[in-house]
């Protein structure tokens, strides 16, 4: 018979041998949960070079969600009066801009701001010109398809007929079924989600700068273009302040970072009273943090395709891409020859510089050579109802 003494110490190692058993046992599982979803995970095919976006981005993609996205996308039917879609203001061939001062929305009501791209959003950890808390794509979409101010597709207030006029398509019920097996009609999560997974398919990593500084091909861009990146990296002119690293610009999520790059900066655009204010309509980030500071600052875009995508700026104010850089950045700032002067909130890098005609030139010709050919008609992102549509109007 044990003593009392015996009998619990051999009660403490047997559950402390279960308790360990019971760990084992718990870290098998989640080794094999944390195996499964990386093996679920969408894998973006993307260079060596260039990261994979943020896992739970990844997480959220597959094939079929994605070509649910890209019919959606093309669909007219997210518009109120069947005229718009959203390819109508991000048409493939301008790299997903629309070439427009602003957008004029189904009422006839001009847009806020200008269109940006698409491309290489699954890298950016904020995704509009003036809200840095807007970090969700499935959250962006919702804008332009139920917003009202301005009214762009009109369909607020109308999600019911919307996922009602999804429900009656066959194709699109197929693609859902495919997409969400366990979807037995549309909702906003399918809508979204499907949005968010085709834009977010719509990556941009080959061209001719890319092949010369990733990939070390000497005749992918022209003397012309490497004098002009001379300039774009040189202090003076200080362009890489902002726009360097992977998508031009130091806004930056990855996989491989713990800490995302958000960047909104004040150009120097306008100075409406001599203390640097910007139109009321369009105060840049201080509309939505309510601080002084963040007057007429705005996110800083990519500039990868950038010559598609003119006019410029976040209001379209600005036409072509000499414009910008003789007309804005090298007087420090375009207010500078206003009546009030330079704004006196502008960032401290832009602080003006001295180029020559053949320079701008050579600038452009650098910008140029971002521009990703293989993006302009890429099957996989072009319109699935161009063939023999009748309604369709993007």
């Amino acid at each position: 018979m044990l003593s009392p003494r015996a009998f619990s110490s051999r009660h403490r190692a047997l559950v402390a041998t279960s308790i360990a058993i019971a760990l084992l046992l718990l870290t098998f599982v989640a080794v094999k949960l944390l195996t499964r979803t990386s093996e679920l995970a969408y894998r973006f095919v993307v260079p060596a070079w260039a990261p994979q976006p943020p896992r739970e981005i990844a997480q959220a993609m597959s094939p079929a969600r994605i070509e649910l996205g890209r019919h959606l996308f093309y669909s007219p039917k997210l518009s109120v009066d069947g005229t718009m879609s959203c390819a109508s203001c991000h048409q493939q061939r301008r790299a997903f801009t629309d070439g427009e001062v602003v957008h004029v929305g189904v009422h006839g009501e001009p847009g806020l701001r200008n269109v940006p791209s698409l491309t290489n959003l699954a890298w950016m950890p904020t995704l509009n010109w003036a809200n840095p808390k807007l970090k969700a794509l499935e959250n962006q979409v919702r804008i332009p398809i139920f917003g009202e101010n301005p009214t762009e597709m009109g369909m607020h207030g109308r999600e019911g007929a919307l996922f009602a006029a999804l429900d009656a398509d066959p194709k699109m019920m197929a693609l859902l079924r495919s997409a969400y097996p366990a979807k037995s009609g549309f909702d906003i999560e399918a809508l979204t989600g499907g949005l968010a997974a085709f834009v977010h398919s719509m990556t941009s990593f080959n061209s001719p700068f890319d092949r010369y500084f990733r990939e070390h091909d000497s005749n992918a861009v022209s003397a012309s273009a490497l004098r002009g990146m001379k300039l774009f990296y040189t202090d003076e002119i200080g362009c890489r302040h902002c726009h360097d690293g992977l998508n031009f610009t130091d806004n930056l999520q990855s996989a491989d970072k713990v800490k995302p790059e958000i960047g909104f900066h004040n150009t120097g655009l306008y100075n409406e009273d001599g203390k640097g204010a910007y139109p009321k309509r369009n105060p840049g980030a201080r509309e939505i943090t309510g601080l002084p500071r963040d007057e007429g600052r705005f996110r800083t875009p990519s500039l990868r395709n950038v010559a598609l995508t003119a006019p410029y700026m976040h209001d379209g104010s600005i036409a072509t891409l000499r414009e910008v850089i003789r007309g804005h950045y090298a007087i420090a700032g375009r207010a500078a020859k206003g009546p009030h002067g330079a704004s006196p909130l502008r960032d401290p890098h832009v602080t003006g510089f001295t180029v020559s005609d053949a320079d701008v030139d050579d600038m452009v010709a650098f910008l140029e050579s971002l521009t990703d050919q293989s993006l302009l008609d890429r099957p996989s992102l072009s319109d699935p109802f161009a063939s023999g549509k009748k309604d369709h109007k993007p």
